[in-house]
C-alpha cells in the first residue's frame, strides 16, 4: 500500500469513527425529546444523520472525483441540517447548553475534516 493510500485510509477511518460517535451521541440526546417530537424532529434528526453516512460510504468507495465529490457535497448538505436540527432542540429546550456545544463541537470537527477531503478531492 501506498503512503497516499494510507493516509487515505487513516482520513476516512478518522472521519468515520468521528461519525459513528455523532450517531451514538445524537441517538441518546434524541431519547430525551418529548414524545410528542419523537416522531418529528428526532426522526428527521436520525433519517438525515443515516443519510450522511451512507454518503460517507459512497465517497470512501467511490473512485471518480466527480461522483466522489457529488457524495462528499450531499454529505455537508446532511451536516447542515444537523446544525438546524440542533438549534431547534436548544431552542425549544429538549437539550441543555451543555448538549448543544457539546453536539455542535462534533459536527464541525466533522465539517472541518470533511472540508480536507472536499479539498484534496479538487486539487487532485
Amino acid at each position: 500500500m501506498t503512503n497516499e493510500n494510507t493516509n487515505k485510509n487513516n482520513h476516512t477511518l478518522v472521519i468515520y469513527q468521528k461519525y459513528l460517535d455523532l450517531i451514538y451521541y445524537t441517538n441518546d440526546l434524541c431519547k430525551k425529546y418529548p414524545k410528542s417530537e419523537k416522531p418529528a424532529l428526532a426522526t428527521e434528526t436520525k433519517s438525515s444523520l443515516y443519510s450522511g453516512l451512507r454518503n460517507l460510504m459512497y465517497a470512501y468507495k467511490e473512485y471518480n472525483k466527480k461522483n466522489k465529490l457529488e457524495y462528499l457535497n450531499n454529505m455537508d448538505v446532511e451536516l447542515n441540517l444537523q446544525k438546524v436540527f440542533i438549534r431547534l432542540a436548544y431552542k425549544y429546550q429538549y437539550i441543555t447548553k451543555q448538549n448543544y456545544e457539546t453536539w455542535s463541537g462534533k459536527i464541525a470537527d466533522i465539517c472541518n475534516m470533511l472540508g480536507g477531503w472536499i479539498k484534496s478531492c479538487l486539487t487532485r
